[in-house]
């Protein structure tokens, strides 16, 4: 009997349209012949499904279950592939905790903990290996006195983002004292990202993205991706749209490197209790050859220029087995 996917997609932030052309990645490589796939779509207004004939069926959000025509689907097994929130953010992994449903990525706390950027570098401190660049953390509260606070704390250049948000949205990279301010009340008012804004000192450096997940209990680590970009820095632009970025993988990094990065996000994925796949972007400093951690993404994109579709292909797998070894994961009895 096939097994039962509720591939939950949508959400509440402008990353939504992101969520849905991820889930419809991951629906096109998912093996139908053992699984039976339910795409449910959540917005602000309704949680539903699209069935075959056009009709939308509403959730039934009591217990997770889908009526449509005459009988009700109980699924298995909920792939979360919804970025930012309430699917990054830990409500819908509680949500699911809640009804009793498994689910392929990290549990609540751990979804909380990491979509606060500030809070994540504050649990990683002390990793061999891992630096952070200076920050400061702000929130609503001190807006107006923010400018003033960040030119105290931190020298030129900055990047301002909000402090939950996700696909480098709301984020600025400052060089001059005059658009500070500007920059931190985009960053304040993007939306559905928590009222909180975290500065941070640029660090000069490479950029890569590496996807760990669990596989059979072990942790398996996919070879990195650098980042190469012709604009001020890794934007949503720059993510999206075709032509803006130069995408390495697996990226040219020295046997020690690689050791390194490898031994420092199994840490990290260790320190944050992750589950499922997660992606961690860091720098390596030009002057130092330091490990900077820029944040983790335990949503990350699946879209078809992603940085773990083309990690997988990279490691010589296929997305196909890949997404099957998570579900099995999700699915492995806990002890």
């Amino acid at each position: 009997m096939s097994i039962r996917i509720a591939l939950v997609t949508g959400g509440y932030t402008a990353e939504a349209e992101v969520s849905l052309k991820s889930a419809n990645f991951v629906f096109q490589q998912l093996d139908k012949s053992l699984y039976e796939i339910y795409t449910i779509t959540v917005t602000a207004d309704s949680w539903f499904h699209v069935g075959g004939n056009g009709v939308k069926y509403a959730v039934n959000r009591d217990d997770f279950t889908l009526p449509m025509d005459g009988h009700v689907v109980r699924f298995d097994l909920a792939f979360i592939m919804l970025h930012g929130s309430p699917g990054e953010d830990g409500r819908l992994q509680g949500y699911f905790d809640m009804v009793g449903l498994p689910y392929t990525s990290c549990d609540a706390l751990t979804s909380a903990l990491t979509m606060n950027k500030a809070y994540t570098k504050a649990v990683l401190a002390g990793i061999p290996d891992l630096f952070v660049a200076n920050s400061v953390q702000l929130f609503a509260s001190q807006r107006g006195s923010a400018a003033d606070m960040v030119r105290d704390a931190l020298s030129l250049p900055y990047f301002v983002k909000p402090n939950a948000g996700g696909s480098s949205i709301g984020m600025t990279k400052v060089k001059t004292d005059a658009d500070l301010p500007e920059a931190i009340d985009k960053a304040f008012d993007a939306e559905n990202t928590g009222s909180q804004v975290i500065v941070e000192e640029f660090v000069d450096g490479r950029e890569f993205s590496v996807g760990i997940y669990r596989r059979e209990g072990a942790l398996v680590v996919l070879p990195a991706s650098e980042v190469i970009t012709a604009r001020e820095f890794f934007d949503f632009e720059a993510k999206y749209l075709d032509g803006q970025t130069q995408e390495i993988t697996p990226a040219e990094l020295n046997s020690e490197q690689r050791s390194r990065v490898e031994r420092v996000v199994k840490a990290i994925y260790t320190r944050l209790n992750c589950k499922g796949m997660v992606r961690v972007d860091f720098f390596l400093e030009r002057s130092s050859d330091r490990f900077y951690f820029i944040e983790i993404n335990t949503i990350p994109g699946q879209t078809a220029q992603s940085f773990i579709p083309q990690q997988v292909r990279a490691a010589g797998m296929t997305e196909a087995a890949f997404y099957g070894e998570l579900i099995e994961e999700a699915l492995r009895p806990t002890i």
